[in-house]
């Protein structure tokens, strides 16, 4: 049986527990995932470095061979297709994530020769946390410690 490898692909600016969280439930279904941070020098500035984003999620997952972290910037489906993976794998925390994950799968569907898009559904404890939000606490020096799974200065 070939290897089930999915892709978790966002922005993670920055990586939340609702993430690691989605990673670790993934591991249940999927061989190996790959923590896929889409970023472009040429877009938008993201808010947290992308290099200490990297750094940070590869030690908190560095007993776990089965996840990997890359950076790409270019279609997700082309960047499955290079890592051989069938899967995408997607949290959702209400129907907004829904209606905006599900079109974005019907896409890569066509892009990706039936890329698969698996979505789970967040955790109670973690719906409330969003990427955006913690970037608009921290900035206002605000305790973001209890949001992401591990230390950010």
């Amino acid at each position: 049986m070939k290897e089930r490898i999915a892709i978790f692909p966002g922005s993670f600016d920055p990586y939340t527990k609702g993430h690691e969280d989605i990673v670790r439930r993934g591991l249940k279904i999927f061989d190996k995932i790959i923590i896929a941070i889409g970023y472009n020098v040429h877009k938008r500035q993201r808010y947290f470095d992308v290099d200490m984003m990297v750094e940070k999620i590869r030690h908190l997952h560095k007993d776990d061979p089965r996840i990997g972290v890359e950076v790409y910037n270019e279609l997700t489906a082309t960047f499955a297709v290079k890592h051989q993976a069938r899967y995408l794998l997607r949290g959702l925390r209400n129907t907004t994530d829904f209606e905006y994950e599900n079109t974005i799968a019907q896409v890569n569907m066509h892009l990706g020769n039936d890329l698969e898009t698996v979505f789970l559904i967040t955790s109670p404890k973690y719906a409330h946390i969003s990427s955006s939000v913690i970037r608009e606490v921290h900035q206002y020096g605000g305790d973001i410690a209890n949001l992401v799974p591990f230390e950010i200065d």
